[in-house]
């Protein structure tokens, strides 16, 4: 139900954040759209949608068998064509010009590749990422060069990807049958041994609002990257003063 929940925008508007995925998609030139969804929730999400239900086609997962498998489900709407690939439950606030899946597509079709958008995040983070290695093991194997101490470069939930995703995808689905989960890091990492596949640090940060607080985050983010900013720093200070006048007492 994550999608569904209202936010504020940057514009002051009041959106779903399923709309406010919609934008970052049309903002990046993609026009055709597909949202994979559990079995019974169309009409729940055409509703959040408002005036873009139109511009979906929607595909339900039959089981939850995992990431990988609900990608595949889409199979026949990206027809051997290259896709972006956004999660249902982050919410992307760019810090340019450009809203970050334009930044992603514009990336991946001039270096001509799949590419993977990536975030620096803090190891503290590390247990809220889905395939979340522990620190130690990040510690081991997952450093990279320029990094601050302690951060790790996880997935931003955003990719562009090529057709043979969805054809080593089809062979995991195959082997793995109706019962064990497919998970979409396994294929990805298939991907890279097959062709080039890059990944790109964005300008912008992801949130995710199904973590604790996270929709909570999400909308401050929002808010202070949009018009109301001032008022909203304002409102913020007020209540901090508050709360210190209140503890000082």
């Amino acid at each position: 139900m994550l999608p569904l929940q209202t936010l504020v925008d940057r514009d002051g508007l009041q959106k779903t954040a399923l709309q406010i995925i919609i934008g970052e998609i049309l903002a990046a030139g993609v026009e055709e759209i597909c949202v994979v969804v559990c079995p019974g929730d169309q009409s729940a999400y055409a509703n959040a949608a408002g005036s873009h239900a139109r511009r979906l086609e929607f595909v339900e997962q039959p089981a939850p068998l995992g990431y990988g498998h609900a990608v595949w489900c889409a199979n026949r709407f990206t027809v051997e064509r290259p896709f972006l690939l956004l999660v249902g439950d982050h919410v992307y606030v760019s810090h340019n010009e450009k809203q970050c899946a334009q930044q992603l597509v514009e990336f991946a079709s001039t270096e001509n590749c799949a590419a993977s958008a990536v975030q620096a995040t803090h190891e503290s983070k590390l247990p809220e990422v889905i395939e979340k290695p522990t620190p130690t093991e990040a510690e081991q194997r997952l450093i990279v060069p320029g990094l601050r101490a302690g951060h790790y470069l996880c997935f931003f939930g955003m990719h562009v990807l090529t057709p043979a995703v969805m054809n080593i995808l089809a062979d995991e689905v195959a082997r793995r049958g109706e019962t064990g989960g497919v998970p979409l890091s396994a294929a990805l990492g298939k991907l890279a041994a097959r062709e080039r596949y890059l990944a790109c640090e964005l300008q912008g940060r992801r949130y995710d609002i199904g973590v604790n607080y996270g929709l909570l985050t999400a909308q401050l983010a929002l808010a202070l990257a949009g018009q109301d900013r001032d008022e909203v720093l304002s409102g913020l200070v007020e209540l901090l003063a508050h709360r210190e006048a209140r503890g000082t007492r």
